[in-house]
């Protein structure tokens, strides 16, 4: 395959056709469209198609897309990569995927440790579904995925899971809205508006059954798979919402909100899943001790 001829392909199916593209390449739009028929009788397929005045991507061009993307992004990786070390820094490359229904204000707290190292380091974060980020780090595309719950031994993975710690559940609700709260928790919660995690988090069918064995039926206004996006509106006074209490002294001061009620029957757990048994990359190594040791004690 000429790379080249993927290259104009790329540069204009993200530009949205050849007179951009050829604008941005400083190149003719004649020049961009016979190159990139060159590559459609290289692969056999057409990777565009006209749609009035427009060029539209094909099935074929979608995938060829998606495929660019990683090619071309990683080239700007390995150029970045050279030029540092070029400066005469070694490098630490860190490759991380989070579960999306991770507290993303945890998350921050885990991987502080990593960037702290004495040696520079270029974390590379990405966030996913679990079971997607499994796979990539079964490829080898992540060194580490951090996730609320461990990796179940039914998957064909070759990775271990590593407990990092655990922490009770807190309930927030804006000041307007805790004002509004009546009697003791957690009964005070009974037929109030109430924001909780969606059905992929580890914590949500606990919470469920904390509910029923305590009586309450809260109304539930919003589920989300993205914690920070429950805090949000959380603290706009749409409902009252858990995080995990080791975060209860910065979630008070970032947003604002009160903390209305404990649960020491909720608990939600960190894990980091790795290739390693034996933890030895420097990231890893950092996080998972910082997380023993002091973010969970």
């Amino acid at each position: 395959m000429n790379f080249k001829h993927l290259h104009y392909f790329w540069v204009t199916a993200k530009a949205g056709g050849v007179m951009r593209a050829g604008a941005q390449l400083h190149t003719t739009p004649q020049t961009l469209s016979g190159q990139i028929r060159l590559l459609e009788e290289d692969l056999g397929h057409k990777l565009f198609q006209k749609s009035g005045r427009t060029m539209e991507l094909t099935e074929t061009g979608r995938v060829a897309l998606g495929y660019a993307d990683q090619i071309f992004n990683l080239g700007n990786e390995l150029e970045a990569a050279v030029r540092e070390a070029h400066d005469g820094q070694a490098v630490q490359e860190f490759r991380v995927g989070v579960a999306d229904a991770v507290n993303k204000s945890v998350v921050y707290r885990l991987l502080e440790p990593a960037l702290a190292l004495p040696v520079p380091v270029r974390m590379v974060a990405s966030e996913g579904k679990f079971a997607d980020l499994l796979a990539q780090l079964a490829l080898n595309r992540l060194d580490l995925v951090i996730a609320d719950e461990p990796m179940s031994k039914r998957l064909n993975v070759r990775a271990f899971n590593h407990a990092l710690g655990a922490s009770s559940m807190a309930f927030f609700a804006s000041p307007a809205l805790a004002a509004q709260l009546q009697g003791a928790f957690p009964g005070c919660l009974n037929g109030f508006p109430l924001l909780i995690p969606g059905i992929q988090a580890s914590v949500r069918q606990q919470l469920e059954a904390w509910l029923t064995r305590h009586g309450i039926t809260p109304r539930i206004v919003g589920e989300f798979d993205d914690g920070a996006l429950m805090t949000a509106f959380g603290r706009q006074g749409k409902g009252v919402f858990m995080v995990p209490s080791v975060m209860e002294a910065e979630t008070v001061a970032q947003f604002g909100v009160q903390c209305v009620g404990r649960s020491e029957e909720l608990v939600d757990e960190f894990f980091a899943v790795s290739v390693e048994r034996r933890i030895t990359h420097p990231c890893v190594v950092a996080i998972t001790d910082a997380a023993r040791g002091q973010l969970f004690g």
